[in-house]
């Protein structure tokens, strides 16, 4: 299927995988906000994965994009700073952004999804 669809099924399942983790890890932060010492941890994905796909795609050749899609992941890290006296480093105003924020971009890699997957049924029905 990746060959009607070129590299945009693969690129938004990765992005699915890494917003889904990036859900996970705000979620977990928002609930250790009270904990004490609890170091606030965040994802990173956009800029390897734009990396990667730049220096592929010098190459011109589609399987080399393809794999530096696959290739690409995110990474969890945990941020060192605390302004809270308890050594808290989680600021619950800006995880419930990011949480809101990252929900509305996987809606919207969802959308694009099943956008591109009812193009392809209406061209199997010749519609």
């Amino acid at each position: 299927m990746n060959e009607i669809f070129g590299n945009s099924i693969l690129m938004s399942e990765k992005s699915l995988d890494f917003l889904w983790k990036k859900q996970q890890v705000t979620m977990n932060n928002i609930a250790n906000s009270e904990t004490p010492d609890y170091k606030a941890q965040y994802v990173s994905f956009e800029e390897t994965f734009q990396n990667n796909l730049k220096n592929a795609s010098l190459s011109g050749n589609s399987q080399t994009v393809r794999d530096a899609i696959q290739d690409s992941n995110y990474t969890v890290h945990t941020s060192l700073e605390s302004a809270r006296l308890d050594g808290n480093g989680v600021n619950t105003d800006t995880e419930s952004v990011e949480l809101t924020r990252t929900a509305l971009q996987y809606q919207y890699v969802l959308n694009s999804l099943n956008s591109d997957i009812s193009r392809l049924r209406l061209v199997i029905r010749g519609q």
